[in-house]
């Protein structure tokens, strides 16, 4: 790759690993639109990484209150809200764990395409603008259970498909839970640890199994932009997704949506 093409994936793997317009999506689309060369497992890996060190320093006093509680409270029954909710990310975590497992395969062989970003990229923006025009919005993060946290897992399942986002179909569930936008997309960031570190971890084994080269100076800058634009896009939606809503997402994913079944068709 060319360090241009290094810097502009960096960059759309930070911004769109937690937007809901998918990430996947984004990193497929140039291969197939642009011609790039396939980034490759390598820098895969440094990218998720980048983005993996953003959400963690943003959350990393969450991250240390709810660790402590669990290690302290978590198998008691005096049980505080960080422990809950540790609960509630990890028991959130475990079905895209299974779906990852048993569908990786055939999503990779079968599912990365032009067409089926399309659809998913449409259907899931539709859905992502019906639950948030009729959302409920009374709920805080303080306020989820257990049963919610397991239906945003199920939902967070889907995303394994390109094109669903990861961020996109978990703040879809929140929304149409109740939680207001700020806990919604605070639940999918917490949920979103565990997913990219064991994504990251799978990808890590496979990259050591190929044995291939490694082109270190693309490995840093992609793993270097991918948290700087990671962290940036972290900052602004929380402080932005209350006063302007799902609706600019929704459009930017018809817009995507149409110009590539426009793609296809041509």
């Amino acid at each position: 790759m060319t360090l241009f093409e290094i810097i502009a994936l960096a960059i759309i793997q930070g911004l769109t690993e937690f937007l809901p317009i998918s990430s996947s999506a984004h990193l497929i689309l140039p291969a197939a639109v642009l011609g790039w060369e396939n980034q490759g497992l390598a820098f895969d890996v440094a990218v998720h990484v980048g983005s993996l060190m953003a959400v963690m320093i943003y959350f990393r006093q969450d991250i240390l209150q709810m660790t402590t509680a669990f290690l302290t409270r978590g198998f008691s029954k005096n049980q505080t809200a960080d422990s809950k909710l540790a609960w509630f990310v990890v028991v959130g975590t475990i079905p895209v764990v299974i779906a990852g497992f048993f569908l990786k395969s055939y999503i990779e062989t079968d599912a990365r395409s032009a067409a089926v970003i399309a659809v998913t990229t449409i259907v899931f923006g539709l859905l992502l603008w019906y639950a948030d025009a009729t959302a409920k919005l009374q709920k805080t993060l303080e306020q989820l259970n257990l049963r919610q946290s397991i239906i945003i897992g199920l939902a967070q399942m889907l995303a394994i498909i390109p094109g669903t986002s990861r961020s996109g179909i978990t703040m879809t569930a929140g929304l149409m839970l109740g939680l207001n936008r700020e806990s919604a997309a605070r639940f999918s960031f917490l949920l979103s640890i565990p997913t990219i570190l064991g994504a990251g971890l799978f990808a890590t084994k496979d990259l050591l199994e190929a044995e291939t080269a490694v082109d270190w100076s693309a490995l840093i800058y992609g793993a270097g932009f991918s948290f700087v634009s990671a962290y940036l896009c972290i900052y602004l939606f929380l402080s932005w997704i209350s006063r302007i809503g799902m609706l600019p997402f929704v459009i930017y994913r018809l817009l995507l949506g149409a110009v590539l079944v426009a793609f296809l068709l041509w």
